[in-house]
C-alpha cells in the first residue's frame, strides 16, 4: 500500500483494506481532479489506530466543509481551531449534560481515538465549502465495509444521522446507539438527551471492558 492515501494506516488494517485498495485509489483519482478536503494523508486517519483496540465507533456523515476544520476524524478539528464548529459544540453540550464533564478546551478528539474510539464519516472527503459533495463518489461502500469489519468484532456503534443509521444492522442490537445528527438542524430532534457517552460506557463495563474517558 504505497499510495500516499495509505500513509499512516496501521498495519492491522492491511487485510481488511486489501480487497478495497483498488476502489479507494480509484475514488481518490476521481476526487483529486479538483480541490478536496481533508488532505490526502488524513483521508484514512480513522485507520491510523490498531483495529484490534477499537471499543467504540462513532459514525458521522461527511467532513466539515471548512478546510480549517476537516482533519480526517469525524467531528474532530485540529488542536488550534477556535471557535468550534456548531456540531462539535452540540456534542460537547451533550457530553456535559450526560456525564457532567466540563466543556473541553480543545476540539481535537484524537484523545478519544487513542482510547479505542473510531471516529469515521460515511463519506471520507468533500469539496471545500460544500457539504455532501462526494456522497456519490463511492465512499459509502468503502466505509460500509470498514465499519462492518469493526462491527463484527462486537464494538459499540454510536450512529449519528440518517447515513450512519443505514449501518445499524451491522451491529448487535445491544451494541448500537442511534440518534439524530448533532448538527444544529437536527440536534433538537433526538440528539440532545440521547446520552451516548454514558450508554456506551455502560455497555463496555457490562462486558468487562475499560470505559472511555470522554
Amino acid at each position: 500500500m504505497s499510495h500516499p492515501i495509505f500513509a499512516g494506516v496501521h498495519p492491522s488494517w492491511n487485510e481488511v483494506l486489501e480487497p478495497l485498495n483498488e476502489s479507494i485509489i480509484g475514488i481518490y483519482e476521481s476526487i483529486s481532479q479538483s480541490d478536496f478536503i481533508p488532505k490526502t494523508d488524513r483521508i484514512l486517519a480513522p485507520l491510523h489506530y490498531p483495529l484490534d483496540e477499537i471499543k467504540v465507533v462513532i459514525v458521522g456523515q461527511d467532513p466539515y466543509p471548512n478546510p480549517e476544520y476537516a482533519d480526517g476524524f469525524a467531528f474532530s478539528v485540529r488542536e488550534e481551531v477556535a471557535p468550534f464548529p456548531a456540531s462539535l459544540i452540540n456534542i460537547f453540550k451533550e457530553l456535559e449534560s450526560d456525564l457532567g464533564t466540563a466543556l473541553p478546551t480543545s476540539g481535537n478528539l484524537e484523545r478519544w481515538s487513542a482510547q479505542g474510539v473510531m471516529l469515521i464519516n460515511r463519506t471520507l472527503t468533500t469539496t471545500p465549502g460544500e457539504s455532501h459533495a462526494h456522497q456519490r463518489s463511492g465512499w459509502l461502500g468503502i466505509t460500509a465495509s470498514i465499519i462492518g469489519e469493526v462491527a463484527s468484532r462486537g464494538v459499540v456503534g454510536i450512529l449519528w444521522g440518517g447515513n450512519a443509521h443505514q449501518l445499524s444492522d451491522l451491529f448487535d442490537e445491544s451494541s448500537v446507539i442511534k440518534s439524530a445528527h448533532p448538527s444544529p438542524l437536527s440536534a433538537y430532534r433526538g440528539f440532545f438527551g440521547s446520552r451516548p457517552f454514558s450508554r456506551a460506557n455502560e455497555v463496555l463495563i457490562s462486558r468487562g471492558v475499560k470505559p472511555i474517558l470522554w
